[in-house]
């Protein structure tokens, strides 16, 4: 039996297959190094997606409200919270949350980007159409609770008291949290209006685990050119093999 393709110019069957890996007709080759690339890019995403359990598993960010510990331009590395949670990690409703608090850093050790405690992505208010935001957990707080009285005073702007500051008593149960950098955000989220409410648990989108410098200006690039919004934080963003998968954009 004649192979398919075999001495016939209309090659159908395997021969059509074996045709379109091997032709070196200039639009079938570009076409096939375009699918090539983006099976590969998929292939990456999928296999970090399996490792952080997030997706997208990666975080560009575009303020400066976690310098010097997480530069704008960076390429951030997040992961489900409890996959790699730290010892210590804050207990709520009997389960770990799998976030440790900059408070309880300070007093076992665990530090992550430079400072105690974990820095998660979260969603302001659980709010899933908001932008996301990338902050340290400073400290857990309990439904109800004056954390005015244990809050760092410099955090807290001009408020004297509980009743006059914003999420206090808070509304419920979650982590207070804040950006690093003290110029561009010198209080805490709640305190500044970020988000409104301490940060639940369920809102928390994961922990950043590792930053690879610069490469996050790609998606800032791409950002620009297709008319992204201005005065974020963070956007999610995939950027394997010198390609770029957009996932989501976030704000401040």
């Amino acid at each position: 039996m004649r192979d398919p393709g075999e001495g016939d110019d209309r090659p159908t069957g395997v021969g059509w297959v074996r045709w379109l890996l091997t032709t070196d007709h200039e639009t079938v080759a570009y076409v096939r190094e375009v699918a090539g690339s983006v099976a590969a890019v998929a292939l990456v995403g999928l296999l970090l997606f399996a490792v952080s359990g997030v997706w997208p598993p990666m975080v560009a960010i575009e303020s400066q409200s976690m310098q010097p510990n997480i530069e704008r331009g960076d390429l951030v590395f997040v992961t489900e919270e409890e996959r790699l949670a730290g010892d210590g990690a804050t207990v709520y409703e009997g389960e770990s949350t799998g976030v440790v608090t900059y408070r309880t850093g300070q007093e076992t050790g665990y530090t992550e980007f430079g400072m105690a405690g974990d820095v998660i992505v979260y969603q302001p208010d659980g709010r899933t159409r908001a932008t996301p935001i990338i902050h340290r957990a400073r400290f857990w707080v309990d439904e109800g609770e004056n954390w005015y009285d244990e809050a760092n005073p410099e955090y807290v702007g001009r408020y004297d008291n509980c009743d006059e500051m914003p999420a206090c008593p808070a509304p419920n149960a979650g982590f207070i949290t804040k950006g690093d950098n003290t110029r561009t955000n010198p209080q805490y989220d709640q305190v500044a209006g970020i988000t409104d409410r301490p940060v639940r648990p369920a809102w928390v989108v994961g922990t950043a685990e590792l930053r690879v410098p610069l490469l996050g200006h790609i998606r800032l690039l791409l950002s620009l050119l297709v008319g992204g919004s201005g005065g974020t934080v963070v956007s999610v963003v995939a950027a394997l093999g010198g390609a770029t998968a957009i996932g989501l954009t976030s704000r401040a």
